[in-house]
């Protein structure tokens, strides 16, 4: 069992469903602010950030390494180009964090090197995530697993040699408070690209708590998580994507991304748990199944054959297993056509 703030990652808990931030806020604060009240709405359970800077990721450098060439939606920018318009300015966070715990959501992010990690922790943040693109980045791993505090990974980008380096990293600075997430990097992702079945896999090849930071559109890889058992699932959330922005067209909107969390909702309901009991409403309906009904009149002392009982619907009459042992019984008593079969029919005792 793993807690983020209030919230209780666990198999028998609620879907922890994250609301990504990235950089749908266009560089206007006040639309970042708009934005978490109204992930709020959607039935999010947390929003999360990304705490970087352009100098905190790369280096201003035009040359063909930095010049992002690769069929992206970013083609043309340089790397310094885009985390500049993408990155959420440092002084905000301390509103946005206040306005998070007002809509009580849980609030984190992630962080891209020491210095990010040692601000967030003025904000006491109950958890940290580390993106798909850092997860090679053992240093940092290493320095926020010492925080304490459960560590969410990303695995997009990474190898099956990785995601161990990674979870072993945590492990041997003490923190067991791992949850690895399957995502694909891809902006937006194909549905076929999902791979649904490595979550799965990786929940036992690791030992940790899995889930899901999606880039595909629509509901149906967060469901089909959900159904294989994600504890997490992540969606980047834009307010209106005519904001425009680096993220927008891979982002879910307020009606998308509620949509989202009540089709997830709702396959957690489906999964419901083990249970052979019969819902009330189910054992009315009961009535409808098969029993057995004398279907032409008969006189006491008659044989009971196949031509005058059969299995079929309604279900007043005997169950139909003990069909055999009454064929070549003699009636007890007079039968009209349409009777149950009761056992007082019938002149000895049922098996």
């Amino acid at each position: 069992m793993i807690q983020i703030d209030q919230f209780v990652i666990g198999e028998d808990s609620p879907v922890f469903i994250i609301a990504e931030l990235s950089a749908n806020h266009n560089q206007n604060k006040q639309i970042a602010i708009d934005t978490i009240r109204a992930a709020k709405k959607t039935g999010a359970n947390a929003i999360k950030l990304q705490t970087y800077t352009p100098d905190t990721l790369t280096i201003d450098c035009d040359n063909e390494h930095f010049r992002i060439n690769e069929g992206t939606l970013w083609d043309g920018k340089t790397l310094y180009e885009l985390y500049g318009e993408a990155y959420t300015p440092w002084e905000w966070h301390e509103e946005l964090f206040r306005v998070a715990k007002e809509e009580e959501l849980i609030c984190f992010s992630s962080p891209f090197d020491f210095t990010s990690v040692d601000f967030l922790e003025k904000f006491h943040v109950p958890a940290y995530k580390i993106a798909s693109f850092e997860i090679q980045d053992i240093p940092l791993i290493d320095y926020v697993a010492r925080k304490g505090k459960p560590v969410i990974m990303s695995t997009g980008i990474a190898t099956e040699q990785d995601i161990q380096l990674a979870v072993d990293t945590c492990r041997n600075a003490g923190n067991e408070q791992i949850i690895l997430l399957k995502c694909t990097s891809s902006y937006p992702a194909p549905v076929e690209l999902a791979n649904m079945k490595t979550m799965v896999d990786m929940a036992h090849r690791f030992h940790t708590p899995v889930g899901l930071s999606d880039h595909t559109m629509g509901n149906t890889v967060p469901v089909v998580a959900a159904s294989l058992g994600a504890r997490i699932i992540e969606k980047h959330f834009i307010l209106d994507k005519s904001i425009g922005g680096p993220d927008a067209e891979f982002s879910l909107d307020v009606a998308e991304f509620t949509a989202m969390v009540q089709a997830v909702r709702e396959a957690e309901k489906a999964l419901g748990k083990v249970s052979y009991e019969l819902s009330a409403k189910v054992e009315k309906n009961r009535k409808f199944a098969r029993s057995l009904f004398v279907v032409t009149d008969m006189k006491a002392g008659d044989l009971f054959t196949a031509d005058n009982i059969r299995s079929i619907r309604p279900g007043y009459g005997l169950h139909p297993k003990y069909y055999s042992q009454i064929i070549g019984k003699q009636a007890t008593m007079d039968i009209r056509r349409g009777t149950p079969l009761a056992s007082s029919h019938i002149p000895t005792n049922l098996n």
